[in-house]
């Protein structure tokens, strides 16, 4: 439901490790006494502190030393020539053919830039230079690249692919969808690939401290504790116990071992469990209580998979789902039935193989060795006897059981990359390129028992970031009717959100009491409604109570501006805009509505400025030159508006508002 609003008025829409040693010390800083035998891991408790990997680095100063060449401890740092692992030396300039913008990365002296920039008719008209700050990825498989503006982070719209040597957009950004300059890095993708960062809660990009790669934490759990207990001379034989102030993943039972490994080793739509965050969880700890990872499944194309699912294919396996008492478990481990299991939720049983059976975390899986991992198949399989291939083929392979069991392949979420598949499967021939991928609905990876809230709100998450089947928002609405909780009203409005309902969101939302709503989501959902329907005071307190809950989030702060700005408040829309630009001055959006606050003052002059900042950071945003068309207009100067509309509708020739207006001009 949009409002029909003069030429100049803007319509604003939010953008929207493990370790196979057994470790001699342990350490942590708490004043919890641990003279008794421990039920639980001590450092699991919220007193225990993170102290970083050169803590670690004094006592473990050779698993430091290997561990910082493995793709974990690579896997973010600042942006620098040694961080790099892309070619520089050829000008490689990567076009989108969708938006007509070229990018070209370079380094300027020690910093990292990209350029954006677009041809017409030989001369550039337009171009914009970005820092780079960070460069995330390990260099196994790509180097992708983030800007950081006074903490807010954001990734850059240009991706090196180590394996094939180019460069070309990142993952996400092909086929129309490139955001540029704004895709906001949050807190689930920081926590998998980095360290864990100070985060601003409930923040959409915002981090008060950012690791660099990464480290021993991740996989061992905080270690302030264990650091004091050792420094005070409280050693543990741990050949024969288990020294408490510190996680070592290896004397955990399996499941436990694969929740660690699985928090970042499990890709897909991640739903967090009511009240919790992406940095709640800790290892030793069961991961579905913090978070449940949902995919959707397909029929007919099972061999299809996403580049981080090492741990759900791993867990398709027929290695990892027999045992030497279940014959009636291996008969249901092949193809097709091993993954309806998975994904109907049945208790699969295992021999304890997981990850670390193959992977030492320790050791970077470029100087491991093809014969390291085939041995491992050995210890079970005893090769010689086991495998039925031709023996000219075996000795082609040099009997390499990963070659042919485990292949490499391309995934459906990142381009120009090949992965090892993990599930362990006899090869098979690939099916017709012509079979038809039907959706059959989403399951959840990492527990068998999800309740009716968190799969609701994983179909309408699904929905939202994925653009799901339309029969997903179904699919919630039948869940939805099962939640009997007092968390019903959330999910509620959220679903009638996607809808389109606003009016039901509102009338839900009279049954609330707004000082205990404490989402801001849901709080935005509200207010964005009560606005829709140019209800705009109500609106105006829904968005109060989102910033209050997230200050830091900009988009919060902007639709609160806006909806200021639409009551004639326009000194204080003005403030709370250039508040938010003080914090990041490179919004477009925000700046382009600050530029119809001013009109709205009669400043055409400091609205024009913002107009064409506006466009120095993105030329061709629609509302920015109808605004700025509609002040031309108003200035008298309607040859300069014809122009810029006229620009506007050879980019967007559909544009029924701009014909209207022109025709009428």
């Amino acid at each position: 439901m949009k409002k029909k609003l003069p030429l100049y008025i803007l319509i604003f829409s939010i953008i929207s490790g493990v370790s196979f040693c057994n470790l001699f010390c342990n350490s942590s800083t708490s004043t919890k006494d641990i003279s008794t035998t421990p039920t639980i891991y001590l450092n699991h408790d919220d007193s225990v502190k993170y102290v970083g990997i050169e803590t670690c680095r004094s006592c473990h100063t050779s698993i430091y030393n290997s561990f910082i060449q493995t793709g974990m401890g690579q896997s973010f740092n600042l942006a620098t020539k040694h961080k790099s692992v892309a070619d520089f030396s050829k000008k490689q300039i990567v076009f989108d053919k969708f938006s007509g913008m070229s990018y070209y990365p370079f380094f300027d002296g020690d910093t990292m830039r990209i350029l954006e920039f677009k041809i017409e008719k030989k001369d550039t008209v337009y171009k914009r230079i970005e820092r780079v700050d960070y460069i995330i990825g390990s260099g196994q498989h790509t180097n992708s690249h983030i800007t950081n503006m006074n903490g807010y982070l954001y990734q850059l719209p240009l991706t090196w692919y180590a394996q094939k040597m180019k460069w070309d957009l990142p993952p996400g950004f092909e086929n129309g969808r490139n955001i540029r300059f704004n895709r906001a890095i949050g807190y689930e993708c920081m926590s998998c690939h980095n360290a864990l960062p100070d985060f601003a809660k409930n923040s959409l990009n915002k981090f008060n401290k950012v690791p660099l790669g990464i480290d021993c934490e991740r996989c061992h759990g905080p270690g302030e504790l264990h650091v004091k207990e050792k420094l005070a001379g409280k050693l543990i034989d741990t050949s024969t116990q288990i020294d408490y102030t510190i996680v070592n993943p290896k004397k955990l039972s399996w499941e436990l071992q694969i929740d660690v490994c699985q928090r970042c080793h499990l890709q897909g739509n991640a739903i967090l469990k009511n009240g919790k965050s992406f940095g709640d969880f800790k290892p030793g700890m069961k991961l579905s209580d913090f978070i449940e990872v949902y995919m959707p499944k397909y029929k007919g194309k099972d061999d299809e998979f996403i580049m981080a699912s090492h741990a759900q294919r791993l867990q398709m396996s027929k290695c990892f789902l027999s045992t030497q008492s279940s014959k009636s478990n291996k008969q249901l481990a092949n193809g097709q039935q091993t993954l309806s299991r998975l994904q109907s939720g049945l208790k699969l049983q295992t021999n304890s193989l997981t990850c670390i059976t193959c992977h030492n975390p320790h050791i970077s899986v470029k100087v491991t060795g093809k014969q390291i991992f085939n041995n491992a198949c050995a210890q079970c399989h005893g090769i010689k006897n086991s495998c039925k291939e031709k023996i000219q083929i075996r000795n082609l392979k040099n009997d390499n059981c990963v070659g042919c069991h485990m292949p490499k392949s391309g995934t459906i979420d990142i381009p120009h990359v090949t992965v090892t598949d993990h599930w362990i499967k006899v090869p098979s021939k690939q099916k017709d390129i012509k079979d038809i991928k039907q959706f059959a609905g989403i399951y959840c990876i990492n527990n068998k028992t999800s309740d009716y809230e968190t799969t609701c709100n994983a179909y309408l998450s699904y929905f939202e970031k994925f653009e799901g089947e339309s029969s997903s928002i179904d699919s919630a609405k039948y869940y939805l009717s099962f939640i009997k909780n007092s968390n019903f009203n959330t999910s509620k409005i959220y679903f009638l959100f996607l809808k389109n309902n606003f009016t039901g969101v509102i009338e839900t939302s009279k049954t609330l009491n707004i000082l205990q709503v404490d989402d801001p989501w849901t709080c935005y959902r509200i207010g964005q409604s009560y606005q829709n329907t140019h209800e705009y005071s109500s609106a105006e307190k829904w968005y109060r109570r989102a910033n209050l809950l997230a200050s830091d989030n900009l988009d919060f702060s902007n639709k609160l501006g806006v909806t200021l700005i639409e009551q004639e408040k326009l000194d204080e829309g003005i403030e709370v805009l250039n508040n938010s630009l003080l914090r990041n001055p490179k919004q477009h959006e925000a700046l382009t509505n600050l530029g119809f606050a001013y009109v709205k003052k009669n400043n055409p002059t400091v609205a024009m400025n913002c107009y064409d900042k506006a466009l120095s950071l993105d030329p061709y945003f629609e509302q920015t030159l109808l605004n700025k068309a509609g002040l031309y207009n108003y200035l008298g100067k309607t040859l300069e508006a014809k122009l810029l509309l006229k620009q506007l509708l050879k980019r967007n020739p559909q544009n029924q508002q701009v014909k209207t207006i022109l025709q009428n001009m």
